[in-house]
């Protein structure tokens, strides 16, 4: 059984898988990046349902979420440098390693924006009507209420995105790069134990994944994502809009304009 598997091996192996663990990490966080900000992107355009942009937007995060990433990656890895020739555009000399964050970083968009979209249009509309009852303007709107509640609703499913992520990046190897499975595979090319590399890097993710459900959990907590039944819904207090008073004044006056109208 030893000659099968040794554990002595994995932890041998170990801080060598370790030695490529920045390489995912990185992969991890400029996809995250890329994600959020295009995929807000992605989700503003179509819940304010912006002729042509809109169907193009509906277009992309279908194919990105009816495709595998490995078939996405490819096609990022094969394709775009033959399309760019056409108009020539060499980049050959680009490194592997941008194919990934292309690919990673749009595949992440295409999620987190259908996450955002469902998280904005959660938002009450009457709370919309208010916020320009007040005098508050659009992108006033957008970041003083209907952020806060975006990121507090959001947030569990962006956790679970990000762990998922984080898994999606032991396909980097498929094209060369030397990431935690790729280290993984290529001492197991020179040693001949696979399998005690592969464990390592399971052991490795699998920690990963944890610490970050650790660190989304309480997020969740710190954002009172997690309230008690006899409670109602709150915002974070560092969301809260400024002068609620001049607030109130001005909803008051509409009212009394309007009653003056009516009469």
């Amino acid at each position: 059984m030893s000659s099968f598997f040794s554990w002595d091996l994995v932890w041998e192996f170990f801080p060598k898988i370790l030695s490529a663990l920045p390489v995912t990490l990185l992969i991890v966080g400029i996809a995250t990046l890329v994600g959020l900000v295009l995929g807000s992107f992605i989700a503003f355009i179509r819940v304010e349902k912006i002729p042509i942009l809109n169907q193009l937007a509906a277009v992309f995060v279908s194919f990105i979420r009816g495709t595998p990433i490995l078939v996405q990656l490819y096609i990022v890895y094969y394709g775009v440098p033959s399309l760019l020739q056409a108009i020539q555009m060499d980049v050959s000399s680009w490194d592997k390693i941008i194919f990934i964050y292309i690919t990673y970083g749009l595949n992440t968009a295409a999620f987190q924006s259908e996450t955002i979209r469902a998280a904005i249009l959660s938002v009450p509309i009457t709370q919309k009507e208010a916020s320009i009852a007040c005098g508050l303007t659009k992108s006033q709107m957008y970041l003083r209420v209907i952020l806060p509640q975006v990121v507090v609703v959001a947030l569990p499913s962006f956790g679970t995105t990000t762990v998922a992520l984080l898994q999606d990046t032991s396909l980097a190897f498929t094209i060369g790069i030397v990431d935690v499975v790729g280290k993984a595979r290529a001492i197991g090319a020179v040693t001949y134990h696979t399998l005690e590399g592969y464990v390592g890097a399971a052991i490795l993710f699998i920690t990963l994944s944890v610490i970050l459900e650790r660190v989304f959990d309480v997020l969740e907590k710190r954002m009172n994502f997690t309230e008690s039944k006899k409670s109602s819904f709150q915002l974070p207090r560092l969301f809260l809009i400024k002068n609620k008073e001049v607030q109130l004044k001005k909803v008051q006056k509409i009212e009394t304009n309007l009653k003056e109208e009516l009469l």
